[in-house]
């Protein structure tokens, strides 16, 4: 049963409710005041400053994308045209090694080289000291040979860098 009281209620609010909607209908026909109470509209009302909007007589367009987007296209081209005349300066297309190009394929490959350049080395290395270690019975004095290495290392090099030149 309180459903059923709910639900008379809540027609009766209804009908009541449409009854003055027709009302304000009828008197906004007839060209009468809706009501004494004034409501913002959002064209008029500024809704983060909670006040009505300021409409200046020569301010009839509103700020759009074209207005703001209006001068950016020239800029881009100028900018565009200035960076394409700094580009075709020769200085800047000219590498500053000419051999530059040819240093950056020999790495890859000089990489590879010195790897197995290092590889033979400690072979080359491991073959002395254990012709070494027959040579004086199973005692070999490490310091002594890697100086001795050295000095063939530096004995070599020394003779090639004066061909460079």
């Amino acid at each position: 049963m309180d459903i059923e009281t709910n639900l008379a209620a809540t027609a009766a609010a209804r009908k009541e409710r449409l009854i003055a909607l027709r009302k304000r209908k009828a008197n906004h026909d007839a060209g009468g005041s809706t009501s004494g109470t004034f409501t913002f509209k959002q064209r008029n009302f500024d809704p983060e400053t909670r006040q009505a909007r300021v409409r200046v007589a020569g301010e009839a367009e509103e700020n759009t994308v074209e207005k703001e987007v209006e001068g950016l296209a020239e800029a881009i081209v100028a900018e565009d045209e200035e960076r394409r005349a700094e580009e075709l300066d020769l200085f800047n297309i000219q590498p500053k090694r000419p051999n530059w190009d040819l240093k950056r394929d020999m790495n890859v490959r000089m990489g590879k080289l010195e790897r197995k350049t290092n590889e033979a080395i400690a072979t080359i290395f491991r073959q002395r000291l254990q012709a070494m270690r027959k040579d004086k019975g199973g005692q070999v004095d490490l310091v002594a040979s890697i100086n001795a290495a050295e000095h063939e290392r530096d004995a070599v090099g020394g003779g090639e860098a004066s061909d460079d030149e």
